[in-house]
């Protein structure tokens, strides 16, 4: 039987092994990786897809100028058609 201090001596060396052969083929595949995106002149975005920008989600209307028709959700800074008078007067 083996005791538990050959057990842990076995085991730091098969993790040194196996740290030792990650390393060596993670370099190989590095290597691979770079001569393919040379090769076939490869970019960041055809690599990885472009980033898209999450799209804003619009704000429904909260008030109306009957007089034009435009409309604003509350947010942000307060349109001229709006500017002195009661917005509660707007509201849809």
């Amino acid at each position: 039987m083996t005791s538990l201090a050959e057990l842990i001596a076995q085991k730091d060396e098969l993790e040194r092994r196996i740290a030792d052969v990650r390393k060596e083929e993670r370099a190989n595949a590095l290597t691979q990786a770079r001569a393919l995106i040379e090769s076939f002149e490869l970019s960041v975005d055809e690599l990885f897809g472009k980033k898209q920008k999450a799209a804003k989600a619009s704000l429904p209307a909260k008030y109306r100028d009957p007089v034009s028709g435009k409309t604003w959700s509350g947010k942000g800074r307060a349109p001229q058609w709006l500017e002195g008078k009661n917005k509660e007067d707007f509201a849809i």
